[in-house]
């Protein structure tokens, strides 16, 4: 049984299209990343799975139950976590917890149980009976995470976890993340922080214009797009106009400046560190660190929805 099964999903918003005749299965404890830029379809996919919208056209079932016919045997195994907060600020971390078990029918020796392991592992606990209004971005999120868990789901809707947070909740919730995954929790993942899907999930489905661009392992997507190469160097001192000078080297499609180190992206990686070679002889100049990269996630992403990097800013082809 798949934990989750889309099948020639469609869902129309009067004359526009979100999503546009889209299948894919997700399995039992896999980690499933769904990327694409905005407006591409993730958010509509999510609601439909979830139970919030119907789809226009098309079936999907988490767990055998059809999300339309069964939505509430469907959403018993599902744990939610929306991109946009669902704390009530005027009650309290703890009131909060005990909330959400009771809207998932938690018992009330379980709930309290889970209530305080919850915390406990959010760093949340000493601020139990504090009102969420006083909590920051960062803190409202764990605790957003935390309720999501309260019922001990067996498939999780992670809607942008770490989007825009502090370095400390960032180690939280992937930590507690990469611990549900041990425990067998099918994970479904939307991010805009690619690193982050390449690190956490087995698959991931790129969206784009309301269509499934490609589905893979991350290591299996970046092969297909090998043209799609790079070169890092740093040489021993920088000084102006050497990146206009690199991005005009033969063979160089674009150049980046990443800190102290230069990236130039290629099809031909050979010629360039020739010509990056001899560019710093004639310059007097010594190259202290040079390696050639295969494609990223980040690449195959931008070459699949019909982006374009251009000095390193990534923008639509008009």
């Amino acid at each position: 049984m798949h934990a989750i099964e889309v099948s020639h999903l469609k869902k129309t918003f009067g004359t526009l299209t979100a999503l546009n005749d889209i299948s894919f299965c997700v399995e039992e404890g896999e980690t499933f990343g769904f990327l694409g830029p905005n407006g591409a379809g993730k958010t509509t996919t999510i609601r439909i799975l979830t139970g919030i919208s119907y789809p226009t056209a098309g079936t999907a079932s988490i767990f055998g139950h059809d999300i339309g016919r069964e939505t509430i045997a469907a959403r018993q195994s599902m744990g939610i976590v929306s991109e946009t907060s669902n704390v009530y600020d005027d009650l309290t971390a703890w009131q909060n917890m005990i909330f959400s078990a009771e809207l998932y029918h938690v018992s009330r020796e379980v709930r309290e149980k889970k209530a305080k392991e919850l915390l406990t592992t959010f760093d949340l606990y000493e601020r139990r009976n504090d009102k969420a209004r006083g909590f920051s971005k960062g803190m409202k999120r764990r605790l957003t995470i935390a309720m999501g868990l309260v019922n001990s789901p067996r498939l999780l809707f992670l809607d942008e976890p770490t989007s825009g947070l502090d370095v400390q909740s960032n180690l939280i919730i992937r930590d507690v993340v990469t611990g549900l995954i041990g425990e067998g929790v099918t994970v479904f993942l939307t991010t805009h922080n690619i690193e982050e899907a390449n690190m956490m999930c087995d698959r991931v489905g790129i969206v784009n214009r309301g269509t499934i661009a490609a589905i893979d392992a991350p290591e299996r997507l970046k092969k297909t797009i090998q043209s799609v190469q790079s070169i890092v160097l740093s040489f021993d001192r920088t000084a102006a106009g050497q990146l206009d000078d690199l991005h005009h080297l033969a063979m160089v499609n674009d150049a980046v400046k990443e800190g102290d180190k230069f990236r130039l992206y290629t099809e031909d990686p050979a010629t360039v560190i020739e010509a990056v070679m001899e560019y710093a002889r004639a310059g007097g100049l010594r190259v202290l660190s040079i390696s050639t990269l295969g494609p990223s996630l980040e690449d195959v992403f931008i070459k699949l929805t019909g982006l374009q990097r251009t000095g390193g800013v990534v923008h639509a082809i008009d």
